[in-house]
C-alpha cells in the first residue's frame, strides 16, 4: 500500500554540506558530463567542517570514484523539451536528457577521487561550476552502479567522444553565465 499523495508533497528542505571549487565559472564551456572527453579538469569538493567532520570521509581511501549530488544553482527555467549539447540538434523530452534546467535542479556527477585532505575531496573530471552547492557525496560501487550493456535510447546514437555543440556565443547577452 502506498502513502497518500498528500503525504509526499513538499516542500522539502535540503542543506548544502559544501561547495565545489572548480575552474569553471560560466555555464558556457563547462563539460556536459563528468566523464566526457572534454572534462579533464581537477577540482576540490570543500565540505563544511562544521557539518561534516573528517571522520565521515575516512573510509573513502582506496575508492577510485565518488558520486556528487549537487544543487545546480545557476540553472534557468525548465522546459518539457530541450536540445541536448551533443549529437544531432533535435529536441528531446527533458527527462530523457541530463539538462541542468529541471523542475528540481539536482545534479548527479561521478568524478575520480584523487585524494582526501581533511574535509576537502580533490577530484578529477568535474562538470560543475565553481560555487555549486554539494548536497551529498556517495561512493561509486562498480557492481551496483555500472550496467555497460544497458541501452540508452537516442544517446546510443551519439559518439562518446563527441564534443558539445556551442549554441551560444561566449559574449552573447543570451548566454546563461
Amino acid at each position: 500500500m502506498s502513502a497518500p499523495l498528500s503525504a509526499a508533497v513538499g516542500p522539502f528542505a535540503v542543506t548544502a554540506i559544501g561547495w565545489v571549487r572548480s575552474p569553471y565559472v560560466r555555464r558556457f564551456g563547462t563539460p556536459q558530463q563528468a566523464s566526457a572527453v572534454d572534462s579533464a579538469e581537477n577540482a576540490v569538493l570543500e565540505l563544511d567542517p562544521t557539518l561534516i567532520p573528517p571522520q565521515a570521509l575516512a573510509d573513502l581511501a582506496g575508492m577510485e570514484r565518488v558520486w556528487v549530488v549537487s544543487w545546480l544553482h545557476r540553472g534557468g527555467t525548465w522546459s518539457p523539451q530541450v536540445t541536448p549539447p551533443r549529437g544531432r540538434p533535435v529536441r528531446r523530452s527533458l527527462f530523457a536528457t541530463r539538462s541542468p534546467d529541471r523542475p528540481n535542479p539536482i545534479g548527479l556527477s561521478v568524478v575520480k577521487l584523487l585524494r582526501v585532505e581533511g574535509c576537502n575531496l580533490h577530484v578529477n573530471g568535474i562538470d560543475l561550476l565553481d560555487g555549486t552547492p554539494i548536497l551529498d557525496v556517495k561512493p561509486y560501487v562498480p557492481y551496483a552502479d555500472a550496467f555497460p550493456q544497458s541501452k540508452a535510447g537516442w544517446v546510443d546514437e551519439v559518439a562518446p567522444d563527441s564534443l558539445q555543440i556551442a549554441r551560444f556565443d561566449p559574449g552573447s547577452k543570451t548566454n546563461k553565465s
